[in-house]
């Protein structure tokens, strides 16, 4: 099965932990989205990143890799509990894109059991969130 939705970031704390270069670092940021569509809820995130390239300047000419773990808490086309993604993504250009992976053995409630992969992209069109999940295979609770 399929589920889209949007998200809004609702928080956003970034720090840098490794001064690499003047335009390279790395760092850490706790983050929150709120999801809306047919996955509704809160993302909890934290995240380590590597930035290539950083401009304090702005922000949108930075380069990085991100990588993070998202604990969701809500509903997935009418279903409700909680589940973990794993993030493996990138900011480019002005753009945020990841593939997601729900981590085995993370689901919980009417989730329990879940499996599958996702993606998002943030850009100038708006925040996207995907995510193709068996429901079959991972036996979700009614």
């Amino acid at each position: 099965m399929k589920a889209k939705g949007t998200y809004t970031l609702t928080k956003w704390e970034e720090s840098s932990y490794r001064q690499m270069a003047p335009d390279k670092k790395m760092t850490k940021a706790s983050v929150e989205y709120s999801l809306t569509g047919e996955i509704e809820g809160k993302a909890i995130v934290e995240y380590l990143m590597f930035y290539s390239h950083s401009d304090p300047n702005d922000q949108h000419n930075a380069s990085a890799s991100i990588v993070g773990l998202i604990y969701f808490k809500g509903s997935l086309s009418g279903r409700s509990g909680s589940f973990v993604l794993e993030d493996n993504g990138t900011f480019e250009g002005g753009e945020a894109k990841a593939v997601l992976r729900i981590a085995k053995g993370s689901g919980t409630g009417q989730l329990e059991g879940i499996r599958g992969v996702g993606m998002y992209l943030a850009n100038r069109d708006g925040y996207h969130f995907e995510l193709e999940y068996d429901s079959s295979a991972s036996q979700l609770s009614s």
